[in-house]
């Protein structure tokens, strides 16, 4: 059970990570254009 939600939390927060990536690259290609 310990294990399950530490995979979880793992797993959210490099999703979160991810978005926060996406959104800085996104970001920054606008201001580019």
């Amino acid at each position: 059970m310990m294990l399950m939600e530490l995979c979880m939390m793992v797993v959210s927060s490099l999703i979160l990570m991810i978005c926060v990536l996406v959104g800085v690259a996104f970001m920054v290609l606008l201001e580019r254009k």
